[in-house]
């Protein structure tokens, strides 16, 4: 039987962040609810309109910034999972 998967402690924050799509063109404003080093939930207008690849940054800058995987969507919530640099 394999062993339950143990989730990474959750750091919350509520703080501001910049979703970036489309290569830095298209920005849009959202807010990080809690953060792990493995993901981060994240609470933005029309989530369910957001493709399964975007980059997360606390700059507007579209070269900082995390790529991350959209794993679920609840609402006005999604949770992303960190992918690469």
């Amino acid at each position: 039987m394999a062993a339950p998967k143990k989730r990474e402690a959750r750091k919350s924050m509520k703080q501001p962040a910049w979703i970036t799509l489309d290569g830095g063109f298209a920005v849009r404003h959202c807010l990080v609810q809690d953060i792990s080093s493995a993901g981060a939930k994240l609470t933005l207008e029309d989530a369910a309109a957001l493709p399964g690849t975007i980059r997360l940054a606390f700059a507007r800058d579209a070269r900082t910034g995390r790529l991350c995987q959209v794993v679920w969507r609840r609402g006005a919530s999604v949770g992303v999972k960190f992918i690469g640099k």
